[in-house]
């Protein structure tokens, strides 16, 4: 794969994600390739980004994904048993931009895969084959120096996640040096749907958007359109995986329960919008 990531290429990848937060609260559902198999997977991804999706969070699959819960763990694996790699995740995101997916696509994985592909390899050839940014969950800021070398000179973002439980010296610092926009865990624990909206989201929000410059995205435990609502009146974006990734994985017809799933989220984000 060719690399030469040119000046209007960097600057695109800058105004994808400022025009995706134009409109808030945006859709951001996470889904990872090569699940259930890689081309049903890029399918899936395209129409999620054809039919409401604002930003979509792309899956690098990894064998122990420690901020998961059961839902995306069991389809990472399968994705692994599959054959997926980081190598194979980059030419499907390039496949993704030649459909005309013009939407933001930020690659979320874990740091190994990352650190045995090469970071600055890494980072050149996601930019080259369209991504918008980065979340590595087990990436603390007191241990990214290295990847943050590898991010200079790219428009590309290591996007910043916060807690319920971030002390809030940290959080301020965090917050303040945040770049693209911020992932804010709705809840202790890991990835998974839940019953109800955490409470006191509406006080963390507004907490970290105190110190933050960026937008702030809220994630885990968003499972339904009703719940993406509520959050969505609270927060920049609203960001649903084990949700999606369950409603898609148990459909016979993937692509086009994709489809509806974002028609359904998007719907409900843009009816809170049009209320009085």
């Amino acid at each position: 794969m060719e690399n030469n990531v040119t000046t209007s290429e960097l600057r695109r990848t800058s105004e994808r994600l400022n025009e995706a937060f134009k409109n808030p609260p945006i859709f951001m559902p996470y889904f990872p390739l090569g699940y259930p198999d890689l081309e049903t997977s890029i399918d899936v991804i395209e129409a999620l980004a054809k039919n409401g999706a604002d930003l979509i969070e792309v899956g690098l699959s990894f064998s122990d994904p420690l901020a998961d819960g059961p839902v995306i763990q069991s389809a990472t694996q399968t994705a692994l048993e599959n054959g997926i790699t980081v190598r194979k995740s980059l030419e499907a995101l390039a496949e993704l931009r030649r459909r005309g997916v013009r939407i933001p696509l930020v690659l979320m994985g874990y740091y190994n895969p990352l650190l045995a592909f090469g970071l600055e390899r890494f980072v050149r050839e996601a930019e080259a084959a369209g991504a918008d940014g980065f979340i590595v969950p087990d990436l603390p800021p007191e241990e990214a120096a290295e990847f943050e070398a590898a991010l200079s000179g790219s428009s590309l973002p290591l996007v910043r996640m916060l807690a319920p439980t971030t002390p809030a010296g940290r959080m301020e610092s965090i917050a303040r040096e945040a770049r693209g926009f911020i992932y804010l865990v709705s809840v202790t624990g890991v990835t998974g749907a839940r019953d109800s909206v955490a409470e006191g989201l509406a006080d963390l929000v507004g907490r970290v958007r105190e110190h933050a410059s960026v937008p702030v995205c809220v994630g885990f435990g968003i499972s339904t359109p009703e719940q993406a609502r509520a959050v969505g009146g609270i927060a920049d974006g609203v960001i649903v995986g084990s949700a999606c990734v369950r409603a898609i994985g148990e459909a016979g017809d993937k692509v086009g329960a994709a489809r509806e799933f974002a028609i359904q989220f998007q719907k409900a984000l843009r009816e809170r919008n049009q209320r009085p």
